[in-house]
Protein backbone atom coordinates (compact mmCIF):
# COMPACT_ATOMS: atom_id res chain seq x y z
CA UNK A 1 0.00 0.00 0.00
CA UNK A 2 1.25 3.69 -1.03
CA UNK A 3 1.58 5.90 2.22
CA UNK A 4 -0.62 8.44 -0.45
CA UNK A 5 -2.02 11.14 2.32
CA UNK A 6 -5.63 10.43 2.78
CA UNK A 7 -6.85 13.98 2.11
CA UNK A 8 -4.60 13.85 -1.79
CA UNK A 9 -7.38 15.46 -4.14
CA UNK A 10 -8.70 12.99 -7.35
CA UNK A 11 -8.40 15.00 -10.60
CA UNK A 12 -11.34 16.36 -11.67
CA UNK A 13 -13.34 14.41 -13.43
CA UNK A 14 -15.81 14.59 -16.33
CA UNK A 15 -17.01 11.35 -17.26
CA UNK A 16 -19.94 9.54 -15.01
CA UNK A 17 -19.11 6.52 -12.62
CA UNK A 18 -20.01 3.11 -14.45
CA UNK A 19 -21.20 1.76 -10.93
CA UNK A 20 -21.86 3.56 -7.37
CA UNK A 21 -22.42 1.26 -4.52
CA UNK A 22 -22.19 1.92 -0.61
CA UNK A 23 -20.32 -0.80 1.37
CA UNK A 24 -22.53 -2.64 4.30
CA UNK A 25 -21.56 -3.48 7.58
CA UNK A 26 -20.45 -7.61 6.50
CA UNK A 27 -18.54 -5.86 4.29
CA UNK A 28 -16.08 -5.07 6.54
CA UNK A 29 -12.93 -6.75 7.94
CA UNK A 30 -11.53 -7.00 11.77
CA UNK A 31 -9.55 -3.47 11.05
CA UNK A 32 -12.67 -1.21 10.35
CA UNK A 33 -12.08 -1.15 6.00
CA UNK A 34 -13.87 -3.03 3.38
CA UNK A 35 -12.43 -6.32 2.38
CA UNK A 36 -10.04 -6.19 -0.87
CA UNK A 37 -12.06 -8.83 -2.19
CA UNK A 38 -15.34 -6.85 -2.22
CA UNK A 39 -13.87 -4.42 -4.23
CA UNK A 40 -12.15 -6.21 -6.44
CA UNK A 41 -15.93 -8.13 -7.37
CA UNK A 42 -17.12 -4.19 -7.70
CA UNK A 43 -14.21 -3.39 -10.14
CA UNK A 44 -15.01 -6.80 -12.12
CA UNK A 45 -18.55 -5.98 -12.49
CA UNK A 46 -17.99 -2.51 -13.60
CA UNK A 47 -15.07 -3.40 -15.89
CA UNK A 48 -17.53 -6.14 -17.40
CA UNK A 49 -20.53 -3.46 -18.08
CA UNK A 50 -17.83 -1.64 -20.02
CA UNK A 51 -16.62 -4.85 -21.61
CA UNK A 52 -19.91 -6.51 -22.73
CA UNK A 53 -21.22 -2.35 -24.61
CA UNK A 54 -17.77 -3.00 -26.06
CA UNK A 55 -17.90 -6.37 -27.56
CA UNK A 56 -21.76 -5.98 -27.96
CA UNK A 57 -22.39 -9.14 -26.52
CA UNK A 58 -20.78 -11.43 -23.75
CA UNK A 59 -17.46 -11.12 -22.22
CA UNK A 60 -15.52 -13.09 -19.51
CA UNK A 61 -12.73 -11.55 -16.99
CA UNK A 62 -9.53 -13.53 -18.09
CA UNK A 63 -7.19 -12.01 -15.99
CA UNK A 64 -6.14 -9.25 -13.86
CA UNK A 65 -3.33 -7.34 -15.21
CA UNK A 66 -2.44 -4.54 -12.74
CA UNK A 67 -3.96 -3.87 -9.04
CA UNK A 68 -2.97 -1.61 -6.57
CA UNK A 69 -5.36 -0.64 -3.04
CA UNK A 70 -4.13 2.41 -2.43
CA UNK A 71 -6.16 3.78 0.18
CA UNK A 72 -8.68 1.87 2.54
CA UNK A 73 -12.63 2.32 2.14
CA UNK A 74 -14.35 3.02 5.22
CA UNK A 75 -17.87 1.87 6.14
CA UNK A 76 -19.54 4.91 5.30
CA UNK A 77 -17.69 6.01 1.62
CA UNK A 78 -19.78 5.92 -1.10
CA UNK A 79 -18.10 3.80 -3.35
CA UNK A 80 -17.88 4.89 -7.53
CA UNK A 81 -16.61 2.89 -9.82
CA UNK A 82 -15.05 4.29 -13.18
CA UNK A 83 -13.99 2.36 -15.78
CA UNK A 84 -12.74 2.59 -19.64
CA UNK A 85 -11.19 0.30 -22.50
CA UNK A 86 -7.25 1.20 -22.56
CA UNK A 87 -6.51 -1.16 -25.01
CA UNK A 88 -8.52 -3.33 -27.75
CA UNK A 89 -7.30 -6.90 -29.58
CA UNK A 90 -9.31 -8.86 -32.30
CA UNK A 91 -10.81 -10.66 -29.56
CA UNK A 92 -10.27 -8.95 -26.01
CA UNK A 93 -10.04 -5.60 -24.45
CA UNK A 94 -7.72 -4.31 -21.51
CA UNK A 95 -10.45 -2.00 -19.00
CA UNK A 96 -8.54 0.51 -16.66
CA UNK A 97 -10.42 1.33 -13.40
CA UNK A 98 -10.30 3.45 -10.91
CA UNK A 99 -12.15 3.51 -7.55
CA UNK A 100 -12.88 6.91 -5.42
CA UNK A 101 -14.46 7.35 -1.81
CA UNK A 102 -16.55 9.79 -1.21
CA UNK A 103 -16.15 11.05 2.29
CA UNK A 104 -17.49 13.27 5.22
CA UNK A 105 -20.94 13.08 3.41
CA UNK A 106 -19.34 14.18 0.06
CA UNK A 107 -17.38 17.23 1.10
CA UNK A 108 -14.05 15.10 0.23
CA UNK A 109 -12.80 12.46 -2.55
CA UNK A 110 -10.15 9.81 -2.37
CA UNK A 111 -8.75 7.50 -4.94
CA UNK A 112 -8.69 4.25 -3.21
CA UNK A 113 -8.30 1.38 -5.81
CA UNK A 114 -7.03 1.07 -9.42
CA UNK A 115 -6.29 -1.89 -12.08
CA UNK A 116 -6.45 -3.39 -14.97
CA UNK A 117 -8.87 -6.03 -16.29
CA UNK A 118 -8.48 -7.91 -19.02
CA UNK A 119 -11.71 -9.22 -20.83
CA UNK A 120 -12.35 -11.41 -23.96
CA UNK A 121 -15.70 -11.16 -26.26
CA UNK A 122 -17.13 -14.71 -26.08
CA UNK A 123 -19.52 -16.34 -28.93
CA UNK A 124 -22.40 -18.54 -27.92
CA UNK A 125 -20.75 -21.63 -27.31
CA UNK A 126 -18.16 -19.54 -24.56
CA UNK A 127 -15.42 -19.27 -27.09
CA UNK A 128 -13.60 -16.27 -28.03
CA UNK A 129 -14.82 -13.93 -31.03
CA UNK A 130 -13.61 -11.11 -32.64
CA UNK A 131 -14.80 -7.45 -30.99
CA UNK A 132 -17.25 -5.74 -33.68
CA UNK A 133 -15.48 -2.42 -35.34
CA UNK A 134 -15.37 0.46 -33.11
Amino acid sequence: MTDTPITAPVETRTDEPVLRVVPRPGDINANGHIFGGWVLSQMDIAAGIVAGRTADGAVATVAIDAMAFLQPILLLDVISVYAKVERRGRTSMSIRIEVVASRDRGRREVKVTEGVFTFVALDENHRPRPLPPE
